[in-house]
C-alpha cells in the first residue's frame, strides 16, 4: 500500500519509508543537540536525550511514567519476568513507577544508540482525558504497565516537533505544554494507552494500586503491612496483590525489596558509604540479610559488586537519572 506522501523529491513513498525518512531525520537532531555526551537534561520540561557508542551492562533503575523513543539501535528493558525490546519500529510505554533492569544491545561508534525520553505527568493525562473521546474500551487486568507500541508518523512528527523547540528557547513556555499534549493524546488514542488510562482514570482497580506504588515509593524504608496497603487500595489483601503483580510483575513486598537494594547501591557507589550504612539507612534490621538479598539480585556480594561495576557505573546510570532512580 502506498502513502500518499511524497519524498523530498516528490516520488511517492510507502509508510515505512516515510517512518525511516522521519527517524533519519529524528536522529541528526538528537545527535547533534547531545553532542558527545551520554544524557542531556533539555530545556523542554521533561525531555531528556540520551547517547552511548557501544552496548552497556545490565543496569537497575526504577522508570518512572515517561515515554521512550529510540531513533537509532536498541534497547532492552526486564520487567520481573516480562522483557521488553524496543527500537525505531517501537517505542517504549511505562504508566508507573517500575523497577526493571535495563540495558542498551545494539550502538556502536559509527551508529550511536539515540534516544529521547519525555516524563508523562499524571495530571496532564487526567485533563486530557476529561477532554477526549477515546474509542478503545479500558482493557482488563491482565496487562502490565510497561508496554511497547508501533511508531506511527504522526506521532514521530509530534516529537519531531517538539524536539525542535531546542533551537527556538523562547517558543519552549508556551508551545511545550501543547506538544506534550499532542504525544499524550496520541498515546491514549492508541490501543497501547489502555493501560495509562486505567492508571489515570479514578475508580479502577489500575488506579487504586497505583496508589499504592506510590505509597511504597515513598515510604520504602519503612516495615510496610499488606493489610495496611489494602486499605490505602481499598481492596482486599488477595485482589490487591493479584493487581499488583499484574501491574509490576512482582508482589508489594518484592517491589519494595527491588528500591531498597536499588537505594542501597547508589549510595555505596555515589557517596562511598559502607555496605552495613547503605544497608540500614534504606530500612535493613540485618546487615546479613541485606548481603544475602544484594548478592542475588545483583550477582556478587555488596563490596565486590561495587568494586566491579564503580569505573563505569556513573554512565550506566545515567539514562536511570532521569526516572527518580532510587539506585
Amino acid at each position: 500500500m502506498v502513502n500518499k506522501a511524497n519524498s523530498p523529491k516528490g516520488r511517492p513513498v510507502s509508510g515505512a519509508d516515510a517512518r525511516a525518512e522521519v527517524q533519519a531525520e529524528l536522529a541528526r537532531k538528537v545527535a547533534l543537540f547531545i553532542g558527545s555526551a551520554e544524557s542531556l537534561a533539555t530545556h523542554v520540561p521533561g525531555l531528556t536525550l540520551y547517547r552511548h557508542t557501544a552496548p552497556t551492562r545490565p543496569a537497575p533503575a526504577t522508570y518512572e511514567p515517561s515515554v521512550a523513543v529510540v531513533v537509532q539501535g536498541r534497547k532492552q528493558v526486564e520487567l520481573g519476568a516480562n522483557t521488553f525490546l524496543y527500537d525505531g519500529s517501537r517505542y517504549l510505554l511505562t504508566s508507573l513507577d517500575l523497577p526493571v533492569v535495563s540495558r542498551v544491545i545494539e550502538a556502536s561508534s559509527q551508529n550511536p544508540y539515540l534516544c529521547l525520553r519525555l516524563k508523562l505527568e499524571m495530571p496532564a493525562v487526567r485533563e486530557i482525558l476529561g477532554q477526549g473521546d477515546f474509542e478503545f474500551p479500558l482493557m482488563g487486568s491482565d496487562a502490565p504497565a510497561m508496554t511497547t507500541a508501533e511508531t506511527t508518523v504522526d506521532f514521530l512528527g509530534a516529537v519531531g516537533r517538539l524536539l525542535d523547540l531546542l533551537n527556538a528557547p523562547e517558543d519552549i513556555p508556551f508551545l511545550s505544554p501543547l506538544l506534550q499534549r499532542e504525544l499524550i493524546y496520541r498515546i491514549l488514542k492508541s490501543a497501547a494507552g489502555q493501560r495509562l488510562r486505567a492508571i489515570a482514570t479514578a475508580g479502577e482497580q489500575s488506579y487504586r494500586t497505583a496508589r499504592v506504588i506510590g505509597f511504597i515509593r515513598a515510604n520504602y524504608t519503612k516495615t510496610l503491612r499488606l493489610e495496611d496497603l489494602a486499605h490505602i487500595a481499598g481492596m482486599s489483601m488477595s485482589t490487591l496483590h493479584h493487581h499488583f503483580r499484574t501491574l509490576t510483575s512482582m508482589s508489594p513486598l518484592q517491589y519494595q525489596k527491588q528500591l531498597r537494594l536499588q537505594a542501597a547501591q547508589q549510595r555505596m557507589l555515589i557517596e562511598g558509604v559502607d555496605a552495613a550504612s547503605a544497608a540500614f539507612s534504606v530500612g535493613y534490621e540485618s546487615a546479613s540479610q541485606f548481603n544475602r538479598e544484594y548478592s542475588r539480585f545483583f550477582g556478587l556480594p555488596p563490596r565486590k559488586h561495587v568494586r566491579a561495576v564503580r569505573p563505569s557505573s556513573l554512565p550506566s546510570l545515567t539514562e536511570s537519572a532521569h526516572h527518580r532512580n532510587v539506585t
